[in-house]
């Protein structure tokens, strides 16, 4: 009697039903942070302080058109009792999946590390309790496009490492735009999380601000989250995945969800998924599922009762016509299809 159902009806009653049913089933080196930091106190390498100023730089940024040939100096200090050797190169930067800065391996690089080099200074030696300052070139190639290019020189000694952020842009149109990709729900209870990922689809590096918006099935809509800074920068042409802690998220709910992320210069960028929310253990799906179907068998009931279309409420059932002869008179036989003449 599934027929007699508006269409509006049927909908919530599939849906409710599909949801008990799933309920009650059974459920189916990269570097962190910023470039690594030497972890002997004996030497430190930073960018050397230019001009009257003394202030302290935490990166290089070097900005020129492409086919230009850009100069700053690395300083280095050996702060121990005995000498040093220092190699110094150049390194492609980029970010690991989480959203940190980090560097390439020593072995070739391809992009604007291999644009920085130290020529005959690639080798210093440091007596003790001595600084030098090293100059070091960037060299853009002529069909270097517009944006942004991360990079880093890298000072290594004895197996320890010690990396400085290099961001060079070049001259020309720049491009900020981003996706926001991927959303699922991760968790349960206090632990629920958002998940989603984050592609830099421009040529400038980005530092995007996330807004999280939820709505109820069973319950309205949740209160938004106001957009706040991840701490993250994305760079050019990098994806990242990040999860958004939801320790408010509902107990037991459907809910549907739209992630909004934005940055400076960029279009909004919005995403939207829906997921079921239900506590933990074969025992919680089990008595949600209950729940739904509870919810379900009034909606059946009704169903039941209405029987088919086109009759009233207390009309009785219609009784099909009785047979020519009376109730008793033997059916009308049908000729047989055997093709022989009778």
């Amino acid at each position: 009697m599934l027929h007699a159902l508006k269409p509006r009806t049927l909908r919530r009653l599939t849906v409710l039903l599909l949801a008990a049913a799933a309920l009650t089933g059974t459920p189916a080196t990269a570097l962190t942070g910023t470039p690594a930091a030497a972890d002997d106190p004996g030497w430190t390498a930073e960018p050397a302080s230019g001009g009257a100023t003394t202030a302290r730089r935490p990166s290089f940024y070097l900005a020129g058109p492409a086919g230009t040939v850009l100069e700053d100096r690395l300083a280095i200090a050996n702060t121990g009792d005995r000498e040093r050797t220092v190699t110094l190169r150049g390194a492609d930067a980029y970010n690991t999946p989480d959203g940190a800065f980090a560097v390439r391996p020593a072995r070739g690089a391809q992009g604007a590390g291999a644009w920085i080099s130290f020529g005959a200074a690639a080798t210093v030696t440091l007596p003790a309790h001595t600084r030098a300052v090293v100059p070091f070139t960037v060299t853009v190639p002529p069909s270097s496009p517009p944006g942004d290019h991360p990079a880093a020189v890298v000072a290594a000694e004895g197996g320890r490492e010690a990396g400085v952020r290099v961001d060079v842009r070049v001259g020309g149109p720049a491009l900020a735009a981003l996706t926001v990709e991927d959303v699922s729900v991760r968790g349960r209870g206090a632990a629920t999380a958002v998940a989603y990922t984050l592609v830099n689809r421009g040529n400038v590096a980005l530092t995007p601000a996330l807004a999280l918006h939820a709505g109820r099935a069973l319950g309205g809509a949740l209160d938004p989250r106001p957009a706040r800074a991840l701490p993250v920068e994305l760079l050019p042409g990098q994806r990242i995945t990040l999860t958004e802690p939801w320790p408010g998220a509902p107990a037991f709910d459907r809910v549907s969800l739209r992630l909004t992320v934005t940055a400076p210069g960029a279009a909004p960028a919005t995403a939207t998924a829906t997921a079921w929310l239900a506590p933990g253990g074969s025992a919680a799906r089990a008595g949600a599922g209950l729940l739904l179907l509870g919810a379900a068998a009034p909606v059946l009931v009704r169903v039941l009762r209405r029987g088919p279309p086109g009759r009233r409420r207390g009309e009785p059932r219609a009784e099909p016509p009785e047979q020519a002869g009376g109730p008793n008179a033997p059916a009308t036989s049908e000729p047989e299809l055997t093709g022989a003449s009778r």
